[in-house]
């Protein structure tokens, strides 16, 4: 047997189990396209608990569950003794005695540490206020199945300072790419972790044009995030020209991505004319989003599968 481990942001994996887990995720994606049944969870139970709604995080791992033979078990808040007061270590000592593998999409990240601290069997963020490693996982598996390694790329994040792109910075790292990111005075990536970035890893700009200039991937997220919705009309306000146009495209590289983590608000972060023209991936970083998750279940579960 294999030590537990968990997943609870995009630095518990090292690069060469990332490398792996790519390519797992590749071969999961071929066969389910080939219509091979491939079904190495029959009997298994996968735990998700949301207390933050989200349609493309229950779809992918409900639906990736299902194609490994096992189940998927859908928990809101007000579904557990959580929405009434029990201490998450209790839920999670419960849990974890009658399942397999735990997905919790919550708030603090401090709530799915605790979690993971108290379970018996892995734990997965499905994201955080903090960090949202499922969705960068998809989107680096994205890039490199379209065009190679990221590795001495760059990244241009259009945007606030929010979980997606604090996982962003933590994948720079590991993947030996740059991030630029452009945001308003007052949105910069405050919380680095305690790790120092230089310039061939992380920058700051507050001119977006700047920030995506000769960049491989053009990316962004809504400018309110789940758990800020008070701040609505400030941050449109704030992040007017922060939207990812055609003009801001065409800083870029000729063959550049654009990605969106979605749902997108069309005409406030990103015009339609983006991420509905021919650069843009989204919908390929959303399917990505299950069979990446699926190398991830299959890896916590298993270890390492040759074949």
């Amino acid at each position: 047997m294999f030590p537990m481990r968990h997943y609870l942001q995009f630095t518990d994996f090292t690069r060469e189990e990332y490398d792996y887990l790519f390519k797992r995720a590749a071969i999961l994606k071929a066969k389910l396209a080939a219509g091979e049944l491939y079904q190495p969870l029959i009997g298994k139970v996968l735990a998700m608990i949301f207390e933050k709604s989200s349609t493309r995080t229950r779809v992918s791992f409900e639906a990736g569950m299902a194609q490994f033979g096992g189940h998927a078990m859908f928990l809101q808040s007000k579904d557990t003794q959580l929405g009434r007061g029990e201490p998450i270590e209790d839920v999670a000592k419960v849990i974890s005695r009658m399942t397999n593998i735990v997905m919790v999409r919550t708030f603090e990240q401090s709530i799915v540490e605790r979690f993971a601290d108290n379970s018996l069997v892995p734990v997965i963020n499905g994201l955080t206020n903090e960090y949202h490693p499922c969705q960068i996982l998809a989107d680096i598996f994205t890039y490199i199945e379209k065009n190679g390694s990221i590795e001495g790329k760059t990244v241009a994040w259009i945007g606030d300072s929010n979980n997606i792109s604090r996982t962003w910075l933590q994948a720079a790292k590991i993947f030996n790419f740059k991030l630029k990111q452009a945001c308003p005075r007052g949105y910069e990536m405050t919380v680095l972790d305690g790790q120092k970035y230089d310039v061939e890893h992380f920058e700051t700009f507050y001119d977006p044009y700047q920030a995506a200039r000769d960049a491989d991937i053009v990316t962004t997220d809504v400018c309110t995030s789940m758990g800020f919705e008070r701040e609505t009309l400030q941050r449109r306000k704030d992040f007017l020209h922060y939207r990812v146009s055609e003009k801001v495209m065409l800083q870029a590289k000729a063959n550049a991505m654009f990605m969106h983590c979605l749902p997108a608000h069309r005409g406030e972060e990103v015009d339609p004319e983006v991420i509905d023209g021919p650069q843009s991936v989204v919908w390929d970083e959303a399917e990505n989003r299950m069979h990446t998750q699926k190398a991830v279940i299959e890896y916590l579960l298993l270890g390492k599968v040759e074949e």
